[in-house]
């Protein structure tokens, strides 16, 4: 069985993902590194029985998935699941679709109907790039003249993404929000990320605690990753007045800090899973 490994940069996480496919038999893996990567498509054959893509580049992952989906290599995530994921629209449209629990959300296409959505949804709201991770270029509007200041840079920085305005309701969490791990049609784990600050990503100093999967939080968790097309994905939700809802939808996850907080085996479950697929014991999508 041979397994591809794309990668960027390998990180703390490859560096399990590798831990953990040594350790089982049956698959031998291949560094993949995209930067390296030149197509031809229609001619292109990959001795490959599975891809796991792990790249850090969005663009270039998604791209190269599809190529190599394109000559005939099963992905894991799917082209389809990073396409959704990749975007918080898409994400929002198919949580929707799927009757997924998720904050009040609202999409104009200029500052001035932006502007009308946030007075109509009220303060405060956060407005968010449609693609982007980390926490990167999301803000927090407290009120109008945040608003106005805030639609007025986004609409003149140039870039056509900043056209979108994608506005979220804000949700009070105390300190803390959710992040769950599902593989395939199971929620392995879970971790709280706590922090003083409003973002609680661990990569902005949130603290990554371990959090009991009861029963809702599973079933929440692996509704919503189906509902983007299944697959290895992590998700992270809110713990609301109205109960869970989910917030976005990562497909190329994290979890080296959530290892050890929760004691689960995470990149040993992801290179079981890419191995069912890879033996056709299980589909990489939903």
């Amino acid at each position: 069985m041979r397994i591809g490994l794309l990668h960027s940069i390998i990180r703390k996480d490859e560096k399990m993902i590798l831990e953990a496919f040594a350790s089982s038999s049956g698959a031998h893996l291949e560094l993949i590194d995209d930067r390296q990567l030149a197509f031809q498509p229609g001619a292109d054959v990959f001795q490959l029985d599975a891809l796991l893509a792990r790249g850090v580049s969005h663009s270039r992952n998604l791209n190269a998935v599809r190529l190599f989906e394109g000559a005939g290599v099963p992905c894991v995530n799917t082209s389809e699941v990073i396409s959704v994921c990749g975007d918080k629209l898409q994400t929002s449209l198919a949580l929707t679709k799927a009757l997924v629990p998720q904050p009040e959300w609202r999409v104009a296409f200029t500052p001035e109907k932006a502007l009308e959505a946030i007075e109509e949804m009220g303060y405060p709201v956060v407005l968010k790039p449609v693609t982007g991770s980390w926490g990167r270029l999301i803000c927090k509007i407290n009120d109008r003249d945040a608003a106005e200041a805030l639609l007025e840079h986004k609409s003149t920085l140039g870039h056509y993404e900043h056209s979108i305005f994608y506005i979220q309701r804000y949700v009070e969490k105390h300190g803390r929000d959710i992040r769950s791990f599902v593989i395939g049609d199971v929620c392995v784990a879970a971790i709280y990320r706590t922090s003083d600050h409003w973002k609680t990503n661990t990569a902005l100093g949130g603290v990554a605690t371990n959090c009991y999967v009861s029963n809702e939080l599973a079933d929440l968790s692996i509704k919503a990753a189906k509902a983007v097309g299944g697959g290895i994905v992590a998700v992270d939700l809110f713990e609301s007045s109205d109960g869970l809802l989910i917030n976005e939808i990562n497909d190329t996850m994290e979890f080296k800090n959530s290892v050890y907080v929760t004691g689960v085996d995470i990149p040993g479950h992801i290179a079981a899973f890419t191995a069912r697929v890879a033996s056709g014991r299980e589909l990489a999508y939903a």
